[in-house]
């Protein structure tokens, strides 16, 4: 088993959320199809950066194996249902794209 050091997790994972914040900032450069303001950029970084410290809290208190699948699938579950409802509003919120 590897055991990675905290500050190395946490680096890594301001990497993964730069990267990930990186491909819709490229592609406004090449297509008018991707729109976000600076206001989108942050949503997302707040976003993913609360699922990264969730994901982290699980793997630090969570120890059986299969407890700690399901967790990470809910997790991911529910980072992708908040981000599509901001995206196109699938439930109808208030907080839903257009």
């Amino acid at each position: 088993m590897i055991i990675i050091s905290q500050e190395k997790r946490r680096i890594a994972m301001v990497l993964m959320i730069a990267l990930l914040l990186s491909i819709p900032l490229v592609a406004m450069q090449f297509t008018e199809e991707v729109k976000w303001t600076l206001f989108d950029f942050i949503v997302a970084g707040v976003l993913l950066s609360c699922t990264g410290f969730a994901l982290e809290f699980m793997f630090k208190k969570i120890k059986n194996t299969k407890h700690r699948i399901l967790a990470f699938a809910l997790i991911l579950i529910i980072l992708f249902l908040v981000w599509i409802e901001l995206a196109v509003g699938i439930f109808d919120t208030p907080l839903g794209g257009q």
